[in-house]
């Protein structure tokens, strides 16, 4: 459904979802005349499909999720897109952010939808009404829940809803021939049934289920799972997009079966109408991003696992998003969370493989933050991959607001080598320093290789850099736009959620 909406595929194709797709009415939506249309696509763990059939057992176990049916909501983005069509930006919201729920309180977000509608249901079925009739007002109830849960989190309007259930991702997958995707390591999660080789491969059926849907076992969990699921879907789109596929009647019939079977959308959309505006955006104009995060691993009152949000940061980074408040409109890249951001003097890495040896390069590193022993720790890191071994001590000039590597004249590709060894750290040109030196200025929010929360693979950053590039300061793999390497956080926020992931990176490798 995402690609359909951003992507306006052929839309020739789309006419006959008029009269075929599952639709939900009564869902009190807005107008759009914010200057752009915003849909809420949540992904339920259902085991029916969009019209409410039970699946066969064949597809269930095909799915690996259980038999258990349950209305939550484990994939919740909120889509924007201007109503010139000319971009869109998808930001995931995870699904355990501790929000306030109506009707419930404090609760998950992901709960909204199913409490809610289990909670109606009930209160339905006890005053006699008919439980078919009672299953259908409480599922609009639980969507409402979820809409206005949304909207009191993040201040924006939904105009628009669209629900998938688990066997979407597997039609998907299928209609599209397979979807390439790239793992840091290897992975067996008995309770998803991942199980893959680390490396770029191209999932098929369940195992595109299976690989949006693990969480455990991953460094960041939740937030890690979110990038999988930004990255599915950045390659879902090329996919979609590419000249095999729409030129392919045979594909794009299945595509459109498979939206059918697994797709529910608000009655007051013309998805056919909606789709021509989109026809010419292009995959280089979809972008995916997260909400701000203060402690992904925190725990409510009542002793549940949350991830701890601020709805205030929230309201802020979208009122960046639409153009309304400081700062730039999209998430700022720098090197692990902290405020500085990638901004300054240096010139951007431009991801070409570089002529160094990092046996001929001394590296001095000085510790501006309050860790003790960090700086040992990254010369230390930056020894095991063949740099030399130079002054290691605190920093005693005005801290910088980033981690930063700083270039001596004449070396600045030693210099650029050693930041992205670092996870994409920013490089500063200072003519004060002597001829070929390079150093290393460590901040509080450094999260690159010797710090305590670095869990990435250590390479000597001279290889070119590319979508799938070296690591990231927290962790993750670089990104294909902006500086290498870089993860990316929100002003204000204490935890980098990961990189902002456009739909023509090419396929990034992730957790």
């Amino acid at each position: 459904m995402l690609v359909l909406v951003v992507t306006g595929f052929a839309w020739q194709q789309v006419d006959s979802l008029r009269s075929s797709l599952t639709t939900a009415g009564g869902l009190d939506l807005g107008d759009g005349k914010d200057g752009a249309v915003d849909i809420l696509m949540v992904g339920i763990d259902s085991r029916t499909d969009a019209q409410g059939n039970p699946l066969s057992q064949s597809e269930l176990d095909m799915l690996r999720a259980g038999e258990a049916d349950a209305t939550n909501t484990d994939t919740i983005i909120l889509i924007r897109i201007p109503n010139d069509g000319s971009s869109a930006t998808a930001v995931s919201i995870p699904r355990d952010s501790y929000v306030k729920v109506p009707g419930l309180g404090m609760s998950k977000i992901n709960a909204a939808y199913g409490e809610t509608k289990a909670l109606a249901q009930e209160r339905l079925i006890e005053n006699g009404v008919d439980p078919a009739k009672a299953d259908a007002e409480s599922t609009k109830a639980g969507r409402h829940a979820l809409l206005q849960a949304v909207a009191d989190l993040t201040g924006i309007t939904v105009d628009h809803y669209a629900e998938v259930g688990l066997l979407g991702f597997v039609l998907l997958t299928n209609a599209v021939g397979g979807v390439p995707v790239c793992l840091n390591a290897p992975v067996d999660d008995p309770y998803s049934g991942a199980d893959f080789p680390a490396g770029p491969q191209t999932l098929h059926g369940a195992d595109a289920l299976s690989f949006v849907r693990q969480r455990h076992g991953l460094p960041r969990g939740d937030l890690d799972r979110i990038v999988r699921q930004q990255t599915y879907l950045a390659s879902l789109a090329q996919e979609v997009l590419s000249a095999d596929m729409l030129a392919n009647p045979a594909k794009l019939n299945q595509l459109n079966s498979a939206v059918q079977r697994s797709v529910v959308v608000d009655s007051g959309w013309d998805i056919v109408g909606f789709a021509r505006r989109l026809q010419d955006l292009s995959a280089g104009a979809v972008t995916f991003q997260t909400i701000p995060v203060e402690e992904p691993a925190g725990t409510s009152p009542d002793g549940e696992s949350i991830v701890e949000i601020d709805p205030t940061q929230v309201h802020s980074f979208f009122e960046r998003l639409v153009g309304r408040g400081d700062g730039p409109p999209a998430q700022s890249a720098d090197n692990g969370g902290s405020d500085g951001g990638s901004g300054g003097s240096g010139a951007a890495d431009d991801g070409r493989p570089l002529d160094v040896d990092p046996g001929a390069v001394t590296v001095d590193v000085l510790n501006s933050s309050a860790i003790g022993g960090l700086a040992s720790s990254v010369s230390e890191a930056l020894g095991s991959v063949g740099y030399g071994t130079g002054r290691v001590a605190n920093y005693t000039g005005t801290p910088p607001a980033a981690s930063q590597v700083r270039a001596a004249p004449g070396s600045r590709n030693a210099a650029t080598a050693v930041a992205r060894a670092l996870g994409g750290l920013e490089v500063v040109p200072d003519d004060a320093m002597a001829p070929g030196s390079v150093t290393v200025v460590l901040d509080d929010q450094y999260a690159g290789p010797g710090s305590g929360s670095w869990s990435g693979t250590l390479v000597s950053g001279t290889d070119g850099v590319s979508g799938s590039g070296g690591p990231s300061a927290s962790g993750d793999p670089a990104t294909g736009g902006g500086q290498p390497g870089q993860a990316t956080g929100q002003p204000g926020a204490d935890h980098p959620v990961g990189p902002a992931v456009s739909a023509d990176d090419g396929v990034r490798c992730v957790n």
